[in-house]
């Protein structure tokens, strides 16, 4: 059995798809916290559609899909910030007008233009199956988001939480959000070559939720989330070659079962200690 188990250890594109997922899922889960505790769900959950077209655009044009995944993600928050400031239309229902106009456009392009990018592929991710070149993108993407979010960690913390004193110590707030959503858009370019653009999401808010439900305080929370993802992103490779399933499915469903467990059995939080909350609430 231990042998069976530690079979894909053996093949280099196992080590390779477990190493550049778990660097992506850590990316993701870090940024997770920000978007659970500011409730940017939704904008998470827009950029990672709105990249499709630049994906295509970009891969027609024999450019680094990295390229055109990133610009595209740019373009759908600031369109949806331009949307809102010129408009009477609020953030959440302008998010949700750009991204699905560009998510459907991406896929109309898929009928006109001649691109090697594959629509699986591009919706629930090639991880086991990444290109020499995109593997090498997506190490670069994720890593680079990974440093600039532990450098710039704690400003990004005060510009989310407390922009107002964030100003009062010289912080340029538009630059900080400008840069949140940099990262934001880069880690779901490197996320979509693990799980795709559909399933990206799920690395985007899962892991915050779940260090939510553990603990109060941030620090620890980052840690979490970040176990958590990364958890998920090796057991999920795992699962999908002995039982021969999609490994960006496997991913995400780990992760899910990880949040329904800590959502039932959360020391403080969950829902067992909600109900022995009450119990004791109404005894007295």
């Amino acid at each position: 059995m231990m042998q069976s188990f530690l079979a894909p250890f053996q093949y280099p594109f196992m080590l390779e798809a477990m190493g550049v997922g778990a660097l992506v899922a850590a990316a993701c889960a870090l940024l997770s916290c920000y978007i659970v505790l500011k409730g940017w769900s939704l904008l998470g959950d827009a950029i990672s559609h709105a990249v499709l077209p630049g994906v295509v655009i970009a891969s027609a044009l024999g450019l680094p899909i990295a390229i055109g995944a990133f610009a595209a993600g740019m373009a759908c928050a600031l369109g949806a910030g331009f949307v809102q400031s010129h408009s009477r239309v609020k953030e959440d229902a302008a998010l949700g007008v750009v991204f699905t106009g560009m998510f459907a456009a991406g896929i109309v392009m898929l009928a006109f233009l001649r691109t090697d990018a594959h629509i699986t592929h591009i919706l629930f991710g090639n991880i086991l199956g990444i290109e020499p070149e995109d593997f090498w993108q997506t190490l670069a993407v994720g890593g680079a988001t990974l440093l600039v979010l532990l450098v710039k960690g704690r400003d990004l913390t005060l510009f989310c939480f407390d922009p107002t004193h964030a100003r009062g110590i010289g912080l340029n707030i538009a630059a900080l959000r400008y840069l949140f959503l940099a990262l934001l858009s880069a880690a779901i370019v490197a996320g979509v070559q693990a799980v795709g653009v559909i399933l990206v999401v799920a690395l985007l808010i899962t892991p915050g939720c779940i260090g939510y439900l553990l603990c109060n305080r941030f620090g620890p929370m980052q840690l979490i989330a970040v176990a958590a993802a990364v958890f998920a992103n090796l057991a999920g490779i795992l699962l999908s070659y002995h039982l021969n399933i999609s490994p960006a499915g496997a991913i995400v469903v780990v992760l899910s079962l990880v949040f329904a467990v800590t959502l039932v059995a959360a020391p403080e939080h969950g829902l067992l200690a909600s109900r022995r909350a009450r119990r004791r609430a109404a005894a007295e």
